[in-house]
């Protein structure tokens, strides 16, 4: 997909696809990364993939974003959602909203290598 085309997608629908990278992504480094079973890889993940933890990954790499990210986690993050917080604060959840939308971007127009250095960054700055 085109920039254009990826820009004048709701921010919201950005963050649905980007909620799908980042789960899938999680997924794949525990297992590439482990040998357990499933129902603790699944432990493990939503320690990762859920609002609160992904609001702290973007805050760690908020200096690293680029003017086009930055404005599409800001877009995302102020949106108006269907959907509340459950298990996260407010801005957590909209923050969280914000960092999908931006992997969510990336994943539509094909910027992969733009993609795996903001998760792999993230991920080095949890160890």
């Amino acid at each position: 997909m085109d920039k254009i085309r990826a820009n004048n997608l709701s921010p919201i629908v950005l963050a649905f696809v980007g909620d799908a990278v980042y789960s899938l992504y999680v997924r794949e480094r525990l297992t590439f990364g482990s040998d357990y079973k499933s129902g603790e890889l699944n432990k493990l993940a939503t320690k990762e993939v859920n609002a609160t933890a992904q609001s702290e990954f973007i805050n760690q790499i908020m200096p690293m974003l680029t003017e086009e990210e930055l404005a599409i986690f800001k877009r995302a993050r102020n949106a108006k959602k269907a959907n509340k917080a459950k298990h996260a604060s407010v801005s957590d959840y909209n923050s969280a909203t914000g960092f999908e939308a931006v992997l969510g971007y990336l994943y539509l127009i094909g910027d992969n290598e733009r993609l795996n250095f903001i998760l792999n960054k993230g991920s080095d700055n949890e160890d």
